[in-house]
């Protein structure tokens, strides 16, 4: 009785169940559903699936189902047979974080279309089955932080579009298959109990990839020269040496000749300007004068003596003033900006400042000190040497040297800037403002996160123009007065920062590049045009092709964006989320594991 039951099964994951229709897909999710004890938002036969069920996306013509995203929902127990299998046409499945158990489902193999694949952190176990690999379309596939155990199937191999293959954490046994992956970018096999060798197929990924098994890595023999080092070795020791030389005489070079710059950029004033105090003073200061003022400690090693002979170079000029990258004689880096228009006196400058400098954010360029005096008003901040979005977004386009920015690296942007500036918001007990979000103010950290700068100033600042407010791009329709900003008015900036990740377009001038068919857009802001696109279901006309070209398989998670930054952008303020709520969004577009 027990084998024919076992064989019923296996025969049950091999059968093929194809939906046809929207209400078929719809009906799936409900029979899914049904098995646990929990309720989803608008999930009932009544509502719209493609306009109101949580997680759900459809096609471009609302006619199948494309993706399910359920991250962290609280299901609990096995998934239930041929229930999200009958999605045939879904393309993104990811249930992570959730309590599912259970071995791999066999009848998965019925989604044929499916290239991302999310079941991390869940209590699956037991084998993975050889038939994974009919998943021919799979492109990303992480399977890490369960209790899959048995060997690593050969039949992986049959992945061919797999870019990322995640099933650390596991407690995967025995050696590791020679897999034959060309697409293959990114493996983690890591803490498992694999034994053995790397296999020649997958020696090109670095050993952290491989850490916590039983395993080594062969190295091919390495002809060695008289000092004991590889020919390669000895090479590369003798090349640094040769640049090491250069770089010194350089340096020397630009001592002598390059410390006057700052000085004659930030000291130069009108004849009638007093030079500015010494900032490292500790005497009383009167408002002619004034004194650094650090955060995070006074151990620097820098003071505005050593900013002004340092060499330094503009990196741009703003309305609120001049930036500078300042280079000191240690070669660390900083950058200062030159605050003009401040129309507020030294207590109200100071107290905004103290609220800046105690934001700290991995995803919030840092600032680092402030002076105050008559003539000079300076904000040195952390400085970021990828330069910021605006210039990866635009600089060098249509150039053969360019190199673009793919969909993983706008996402990773996204959501580090989206973080940031729910950090920003939560400053001064939830009423700070950051009041200038825009891709030039955006920039990217160690780890290509986006991360936000030039917080806070707009309510010292004389307020913009009005004209020049409403021909920006980024300023909400109801701000005409800059240091009236709010964070609602944040979060359309930010939505229009979106919008222009997406379509790769300056914010105030779409018109260059846009379609033909819509000659109405040369008056139109970016916000204005993509709406009035979206509407006519023309989607696909507003996404940048660099990213088109570039990365197969992620239109479904741009149209998410999009979704996001529409929202973001509403034109009534009580219809835009908090960033807290764009943050979450933002972060279940994709599993952040998998990358």
């Amino acid at each position: 009785m027990q084998i024919f039951f076992f064989s019923l099964s296996l025969i049950l994951c091999f059968v093929l169940i194809f939906s046809e229709t929207l209400e078929d897909d719809k009906k799936a999710l409900l029979d899914f559903l049904s098995n646990f004890n929990l309720s989803l938002h608008r999930w009932n036969q009544s509502s719209p699936v493609c306009h109101l069920w949580t997680g759900v996306t459809c096609s471009e013509n609302r006619d199948r189902i494309v993706s399910l995203r359920l991250p962290g929902v609280g299901f609990n127990g096995s998934i239930p047979l041929f229930t999200i299998s009958r999605l045939s046409a879904l393309k993104i499945l990811s249930l992570r974080k959730n309590q599912f158990t259970g071995e791999f489902p066999c009848d998965f193999i019925n989604l044929k279309n499916l290239t991302h694949l999310y079941l991390q952190h869940n209590r699956f176990s037991g084998p993975l089955p050889a038939i994974l690999s009919e998943l021919k379309s799979l492109k990303v596939l992480d399977l890490s932080n369960n209790g899959f155990n048995g060997s690593i199937p050969n039949s992986l191999s049959g992945l061919t579009s797999l870019r990322v293959l995640n099933l650390a954490n596991n407690s995967f046994s025995g050696e590791i298959p020679d897999l034959d992956l060309p697409s293959l970018r990114q493996i983690n096999l890591s803490n498992n109990r694999l034994i053995g060798t790397i296999p020649k197929s997958l020696q090109r990924f670095q050993s952290s990839a491989f850490s916590g098994n039983n395993i080594t890595q062969e190295k091919e023999k390495q002809h060695k020269t008289p000092f004991g080092l590889s020919q390669l070795a000895f090479l590369l020791i003798l090349a640094a040496a040769c640049i090491l030389g250069v770089s010194g005489l350089s340096c020397m070079m630009i001592t002598c000749f390059g410390k006057t710059r700052i000085s004659g950029k930030l000291r130069k004033r009108d004849s009638s300007s007093s030079p500015p105090g010494n900032w490292t003073s500790r005497d009383d200061h009167t408002e002619e004068g004034g004194k650094i003022i650090f955060f995070g400690g006074r151990n620097h090693s820098f003071d505005l003596d050593d900013l002004l002979s340092s060499s330094a170079e503009v990196l741009g000029k703003g309305a609120f003033g001049t930036t500078y990258k300042v280079t000191m004689e240690d070669m660390s880096t900083v950058v200062v900006k030159r605050l003009k228009e401040v129309v507020v006196g030294r207590r109200e400058f100071e107290q905004q400042m103290e609220i800046i400098g105690m934001i700290r954010h991995d995803n919030v360029a840092d600032l680092k000190a402030y002076y105050y005096s008559k003539d000079d008003k300076l904000a040195v901040y952390s400085y970021y040497s990828q330069g910021s979005l605006f210039e990866m977004l635009h600089g060098n386009r249509g150039m053969y040297d360019r190199v673009p920015l793919d969909w993983d690296a706008r996402l990773r942007i996204a959501t580090g800037a989206a973080r940031g500036l729910a950090k920003i918001h939560e400053g001064n007990n939830g009423r700070f403002i950051h009041g200038n979000i825009k891709s030039s103010n955006i920039f990217l950290d160690s780890q290509s996160y986006g991360c936000i700068g030039d917080l806070g100033l707009t309510t010292i600042m004389r307020s913009l123009p009005q004209n020049t407010c409403l021909t920006s791009g980024y300023h909400a329709p109801e701000i005409t007065d800059t240091r009236r900003s709010s964070q609602f008015s944040d979060v359309y900036s930010f939505g229009v920062v979106l919008l222009e990740l997406l379509t790769g377009k300056s914010p105030a001038s779409p018109a260059p590049g846009v379609s033909e068919t819509t000659p109405q857009g040369e008056n139109m802001d970016l916000a204005s045009w993509i709406r009035s696109v979206v509407v006519k279901e023309w989607t696909g006309e507003v996404f940048d092709m660099e990213i088109l070209s570039q990365s197969g398989g992620v239109e479904e998670e741009m149209v998410e964006m999009l979704q996001i930054g529409l929202a973001c952008v509403a034109l009534k303020q009580q219809e835009r989320p908090h960033i807290a709520q764009v943050v979450k969004m933002i972060e279940d577009i994709r599993s952040i594991d998998a990358e």
